[in-house]
Order: C-alpha cells, then sequence, then structure tokens
C-alpha cells in the first residue's frame, strides 16, 4: 500500500490515478473529506500533527510526502512524519522539495525544507527527493481576470523560468514509488523551455481560440497583490526570483526526461487540458 499526502492537490490527485492505474492500493492524506480516484480510500490526517498520520500509515510500504503550509504551522515539526512512516512499517518515502533549496538556500522556507531533507537521508529507510521548480499550475491565479476581463495580469512580462507541468512530477513522483533504481536520486523538475508570463498568456489565448490581453505590473502593485494571500517575506522572495532568476533557476534540468524517458511537457500543453478553468 501507498500513501499519498496532499491528495487533493494539482500532483497528488494524477499521482494517485496514475498509482491505482498500476495497480497499487493507495491511501489517499489530506486535512479534509475529499473524493478520490476509484480504488483509493481516503484518511483524514494533519500533517502539521504528524501523530495522525498513524491510521494512515499503518502497513503502507511506500509515502508520498508533500508539505505546504503544514511544513511551517505553529508546533509543527516535519521530521516527526518521517519518524512516523518509519514506525508504521514504512520502508520508502519520495519526498516533494523545492528547487529553492539548491538556488536560494538562505530563505527560511528553503533551510526548513533542506533540513527535512537531511532528516529524509539519514532515517535508514529508502528516498528519493524531487525538487521542482515553478508550476505551470501558477497560471491558475489569472483564471478569474481571464474569463472576466480577458486578461493577464503579472510582473515582469519578458522574464520567465522553465515552469513544470505538476502532472510530470506526479508521473515522476509515481516512477519513484514503484521503482527501487530511483532510490537515493535527487531529481531537479523543470520544464522543456524557458517562458515568460506574456507567453503564458499567449498560450492561454490559442486554447480559448480567443484573445487575451497582457497587463503587466509593477513590482509593488504585484506585491500589493499577493499579500492578500501570503506573508510580506514570501512576497518578495517570490518576486526576487520572478524578476531576477538566477543562472540555476533559469537551466532547464534533464532529470523528467531521465526518469519518464520523455520530454516534459510544454505550458501549452497544460493551457490547452485546463482551459475550462479559463473560460
Amino acid at each position: 500500500m501507498i500513501v499519498v499526502t496532499g491528495a487533493t492537490g494539482n500532483i497528488g490527485r494524477p499521482l494517485t490515478q496514475a498509482l491505482t492505474e498500476a495497480g497499487q492500493q493507495v491511501t489517499t492524506v489530506s486535512r479534509h473529506t475529499a473524493a478520490v480516484p476509484n480504488g483509493a480510500r481516503h484518511v483524514v490526517a494533519d500533517l502539521a500533527k504528524p501523530v495522525s498520520l498513524s491510521p494512515a500509515l499503518a502497513g503502507a510500504k511506500a509515502l508520498f510526502l508533500l508539505l505546504s503550509g503544514d511544513l511551517h504551522a505553529t508546533g509543527a515539526n516535519p521530521a516527526d512524519i518521517i519518524g512516523e512512516a518509519a514506525a508504521g512499517g514504512v520502508r520508502r518515502v519520495v519526498l516533494l522539495s523545492t528547487l529553492g533549496v539548491v538556488t536560494r538556500p538562505s530563505g527560511p522556507t528553503r533551510i526548513a525544507m533542506r533540513a527535512l531533507e537531511d532528516t529524509l537521508r539519514e532515517s535508514g529507510l529508502q528516498w528519493t527527493i524531487l525538487r521542482p521548480g515553478g508550476f505551470a499550475s501558477n497560471a491558475l491565479w489569472w483564471a478569474e481576470s481571464v474569463r472576466t476581463q480577458q486578461v493577464v495580469a503579472a510582473p515582469f512580462g519578458d522574464v520567465g523560468v522553465p515552469i513544470i507541468d505538476p502532472a510530470d512530477i506526479a508521473a515522476v513522483a509515481a516512477a519513484c514509488l514503484l521503482d527501487d533504481r530511483h532510490t537515493g536520486g535527487v531529481y531537479e523538475l523543470t520544464g522543456p523551455q524557458v517562458v515568460t508570463p506574456r507567453r503564458q498568456a499567449e498560450a492561454i489565448a490559442a486554447a480559448l481560440g480567443s484573445p487575451v490581453r497582457f497587463h503587466e505590473l509593477t513590482r509593488d502593485e504585484a506585491k500589493a497583490a499577493m499579500t492578500q494571500g501570503m506573508p510580506a517575506e514570501l512576497a518578495d522572495d517570490t518576486l526576487d526570483i520572478l524578476g531576477s532568476p538566477s543562472p540555476a533557476e533559469l537551466r532547464v534540468s534533464p532529470d523528467v526526461e531521465r526518469v519518464l524517458g520523455r520530454a516534459p511537457r510544454p505550458f501549452a500543453d497544460w493551457a490547452a487540458r485546463n482551459v475550462a478553468a479559463f473560460r
């Protein structure tokens, strides 16, 4: 049995689907009750309280560990999740980390994630670490403005990074959960090319078959919008990456193709599959 955390998200859902289609027994975990693919069972648990995972982990052979806000919840100790996994008999953990642990290692989020990586390496369990860059699905931030105004508003219109389709992250995670060859692997996951916000708007327009205007925000305007849903420090951190990506953040990694035997999907493919969100 394989346990998938973050089961309701844009990685957990396709990962669960891939594993069930491969004939695996899957237990999905999320903080709230959720619908899951046929063949999977669902357990409600809070990753900020690792002991709550015990019912899901009992008897599991592998764990896909995705932490979002749980990593930083008050009193949270994500390292305890590794201990709970080992106590439940889990033998393999695939951890979703972030490319930022190597490209911008001094930020508080990346320091905490790197510490979790180190805990996993030292746990005695089989492990694989996935380090994706920016997600194609972040374009869903623009869905409402595209639906209502036919506009994409973003800063740094002509500065891009090689964003990755979350479905490709899920496919890599499935391969790592199912194949011993990936034990001890650390994979940097990117899309096939650098894509700017302006080009993303063009791809969304092509998928819709109707015009979408690009409006470039100033950094201050973008920060004001972002801080409605995240701390100011994190907004500044994100804007630093978007506005001045480092050479490492611009690099197109071969790791998706190395694992899957095919190139990662371009942003236009993601836009075409998710066009309903923008209608």
